[in-house]
């Protein structure tokens, strides 16, 4: 992964996302499936201005979901990193509300 645009899908915001940023200094993303935790690190610090301590990943398994009686598609699997930021470094998606 050469582009960090692609590096970074979304961030995640969840109830447990939340409880790791508050307790921890952890920001949860889904990041692209192929990517490195170095590649993952230098698109967080750039993109965010931040400094990171750690990069933890994760590959979600896909799951099946019905759609009415007959109807059964597959989710695709995902990858998620749990970014630990340095100490003083913030992320909050929550700014405006």
């Amino acid at each position: 992964m050469k582009n960090i645009y692609q590096t970074i899908v979304r961030p995640v915001v969840t109830e447990k996302s939340n409880q790791l940023n508050e307790k921890l200094n952890q920001v949860v993303f889904e990041v692209h499936w192929k990517a490195t935790k170095t590649e993952i690190r230098h698109a967080v610090e750039k993109l965010f201005n931040v400094h990171v301590q750690k990069v933890r990943t994760v590959k979600v398994a896909g799951k099946k979901k019905n759609y009415g009686r007959k109807r059964i598609q597959r989710v695709n699997p995902w990858k998620k990193a749990f970014i630990t930021l340095k100490e003083g470094d913030k992320l909050d998606f929550y700014k405006g509300v």
